[in-house]
């Protein structure tokens, strides 16, 4: 037992920096979704109480509205806020649902992140190279900043993985308490 703890100490040091990194960024991004409302509701009023619009300001509503779900999915995972259906999964003890646990993040969450990451990095950086702007006229001449967050939404997924993995890890070798609510935590 001596040698898992030197070895799962570190990793939990490692899973917790993790799990405070993607909540920050989560509560962070959490408040643009108060500026979606309040900026939808200006378009609104503008458009139809002032026959006046802007497309740059219809754009940045939906900007916002990507960069909650993307820098936020993370967080989501850590607090387990995804769609969850399991039939089976609820019914097993907490071990055998942290094995689940932790096949699942190793055998889908890794490969998928890892792909997503592999896929978008030219995507990203053919964008800056061509300084990429909105395709429409009077849009926001900046999308290379907003695809840049594909990216970094998936290496933001992938470090959650490693975190899930790593406290579903220490469960099963019985170095980690199971959460109260264990079919719906990491």
């Amino acid at each position: 037992m001596l040698y898992n703890d030197r070895i799962m100490k570190p990793l939990l040091i490692l899973a917790g920096f993790i799990d405070r990194l993607n909540a920050w960024v989560g509560k962070s991004v959490s408040w643009l979704v108060l500026a979606v409302v309040v900026v939808t509701f200006a378009v609104v009023v503008m458009r139809y109480g002032f026959q006046f619009g802007r497309i740059w300001i219809q754009e940045s509503y939906l900007w916002m509205h990507a960069v909650v779900f993307m820098l936020g999915a993370a967080w989501t995972l850590q607090d387990g806020g995804h769609v969850c259906v399991d039939v089976l999964h609820r019914k097993l003890s907490p071990r055998a649902q942290s094995r689940i646990n932790l096949l699942g993040v190793i055998l889908l969450l890794v490969p998928t992140c890892t792909l997503i990451l592999w896929i978008s990095l030219p995507y990203v950086v053919t964008s800056w190279q061509l300084m990429e702007g909105s395709r429409q006229t009077g849009g926001i001449p900046a999308i290379f900043l907003l695809k840049s967050i594909i990216p970094l939404a998936a290496l933001l997924l992938l470090l959650q993985g490693i975190s899930m993995a790593i406290h579903n890890a220490a469960r099963i070798m019985g170095l980690e308490d199971f959460p109260a609510d264990c079919e719906s935590k990491t």
